[in-house]
This record gives C-alpha cells, sequence and structure tokens, in this order.
C-alpha cells in the first residue's frame, strides 16, 4: 500500500450508520395570517424572514457540495452528502413556495431581501467570487473555507432545529399548523442530517483552527442578516411605524431579546443562540449529540406536509 492510499483511507468519514431519508412535501399557504403567530405580529414577521434567508443559500450547498462529489473516498459519507442534497433542495422550494404564495401573496415587498442574498450566494460566495477566477493552486482552498461556512451554518440549523422541534409553545398560543409544521419539519431534517456538513468539512481537509474565525464569521453574519431582512418587512406594516424597525436601532434588538425570555419562549433567544456555539468550537465537538435522530424522525413520519405529498403522488 503506498503512503497516499494510507492517508486517503484514514480521512475522516461519515460518522452515522442510519440512512438519511429525503422526503417530498407540500403546503398550503392559502389560509395563513401574516400574523401566523396570533398577537405576535413581531414574532411572526421575525420567523417568516427565515423564508427570505435559506433558498439562496441552501441551493448554494447544494451546488458547491455537487462540485466537490467527486472528491469523497468514503461511500457511506458520500449517501451521505446526496441525501443532504436532495432534502436541502426541498428545504429552498418549500421556503420559496412560502416566500411566493405567502408573504407576496399578502403584498408584502421581499425582494430587496431576496437580492441580498442572491448576491452573497451568488457572487460573494461563487465559484468565481465577483465574477474574478480563484487560481487553480488555491481553488481547493476557496471551497474548504465554503465547506467550512456551510459546516458552521448548519451547526447553528441544527441548533434552531432543536428548539423548533421541542417548540411548544406556538401550539400553545394557535399558531398556524401549516407555518408550524414548516418550520419543525425543516428543524427536524436540520437535526437528521447535522452530521453531514461537518464530516465533508474533516473529510476534505477542514482544520480545528478554522472552525474559530468561521463561526465567528458565521453567527455575527447570520444575525446581521435575519435582523436587517426582519427590521425590512416589519417597516411595512403600520404597527411598527413609530419603532423604525433598523438592523442598527437598539430596539429590535431589545425586542428580540424581550421575546426569547423563558417566560415566553415564541423566539429563541440571541444570547442563547450564541452560547450554543460554545459547543462548536471545542475539539472534541461531536454532531452526533446534537438532537434525538429518533425524536426527528418521529416527527417527520407524522409531518402533516409529508403526508400530504404522499397522497398527492398516490
Amino acid at each position: 500500500m503506498s503512503i497516499f492510499s494510507f492517508f486517503k483511507h484514514k480521512l475522516p468519514g461519515s460518522s452515522i450508520h442510519y440512512r438519511i431519508q429525503p422526503r417530498k412535501v407540500k403546503f398550503d399557504w392559502k389560509e395563513t395570517p401574516v400574523d401566523w403567530i396570533p398577537n405576535q405580529p413581531f414574532a411572526s414577521y421575525f420567523i417568516n424572514e427565515i423564508n427570505n434567508i435559506l433558498p439562496a443559500g441552501e441551493f448554494w450547498f447544494c451546488r458547491l457540495y455537487n462540485k466537490v462529489l467527486p472528491q469523497i473516498t468514503d461511500e457511506k459519507l458520500r449517501q451521505d452528502v446526496q441525501a443532504f442534497i436532495r432534502q436541502e433542495a426541498m428545504h429552498a422550494n418549500a421556503h420559496t413556495s412560502a416566500n411566493k404564495e405567502y408573504l407576496s401573496a399578502r403584498n408584502i415587498d421581499i425582494q430587496r431581501n431576496l437580492d441580498i442574498m442572491n448576491f452573497l450566494f451568488s457572487k460573494l460566495l461563487a465559484d468565481k467570487p465577483l465574477d474574478y477566477e480563484v487560481p487553480k493552486a488555491l481553488q481547493h482552498q476557496w471551497d474548504l473555507f465554503r465547506l467550512g461556512v456551510i459546516a458552521t451554518v448548519e451547526h447553528m440549523t441544527c441548533v434552531l432545529g432543536k428548539y423548533a422541534l421541542y417548540n411548544k409553545k406556538w401550539e400553545e398560543l394557535g399558531a398556524d399548523p401549516e407555518m408550524v409544521d414548516l418550520v419543525k419539519w425543516h428543524g427536524a431534517e436540520e437535526i437528521e442530517h447535522r452530521t453531514v456538513a461537518f464530516d465533508l468539512y474533516r473529510h476534505l481537509g477542514g482544520g480545528y483552527i478554522a472552525r474559530y474565525y468561521l463561526s465567528v464569521a458565521v453567527i455575527a453574519g447570520v444575525l446581521g442578516l435575519w435582523v436587517d431582512g426582519a427590521a425590512h418587512i416589519m417597516k411595512q406594516d403600520p404597527r411598527f411605524a413609530d419603532k423604525n424597525p433598523s438592523l442598527w436601532h437598539p430596539w429590535i434588538w431589545l425586542e428580540w431579546l424581550k421575546q426569547g425570555r423563558k417566560d415566553n419562549q415564541v423566539l429563541p433567544s440571541p444570547i442563547w443562540l450564541v452560547a450554543q456555539q460554545i459547543d462548536y468550537l471545542m475539539p472534541w465537538y461531536d454532531p452526533v449529540k446534537e438532537g434525538s435522530t429518533e425524536d426527528a424522525v418521529q416527527y417527520l413520519d407524522q409531518s402533516p406536509a409529508a403526508k400530504r405529498a404522499l397522497l398527492t403522488a398516490a
């Protein structure tokens, strides 16, 4: 056996034994109100902004993973990545349907938010960033940097997935079941495939030190984009006219903190979200320990949207 073959064989591979299951879903937004959590316009808009943030990024995940797929030498990890791609494509389509059939249909202008996300993922983080050719000698490092971004984002989405899956407050307040199902279905699949991005990053050479700067940059970027986008759609609602929602206005951050308190729990607290990054920075971080696959699959087996898609196919 050659030295190259030995080290190639020793590369970290898949850390799970179960099969990730892509699922088709179908949502119907005709009856979903703008305040899908009754009497909670701030939280409703805040979570609605996720529909604007996710599609461009998820399609970008798929493009990059398809690009690096030939480099994967672990067969189980290859299968994990292929299933991940199919799940992420379905997530992007589901949130796009919410944008077109729910937010835009209710005269909420989201184009500015979509344009920002499209620029970020189709231009800035593209194979040719801002249309500049990456030198051949640096192409692997550019791919690895972007894979590290995805691994960090996927840790955050897994954390948010856990919050959504176990949240009972929305149902207690009489939240719209369609939107609750979208968020919980997506969250459950994030838990199911929580190992894939991290495993792939390490498999292709991702290092421990890079997780620090990537984690800091990604969490700041995600929180900033989330607040900025939510502020933009809130500005269109006369109920927030006197609040002047803005990324740079303290009110929106203070309100988020208020809505994320333990006695409220209609939103995950930003402090809690940042604290959840600490585990990711530890040398012994293991994504398998983030959430329960059994709980996630149990929800996915009875998700109304998944059942509706099966009936439609039949």
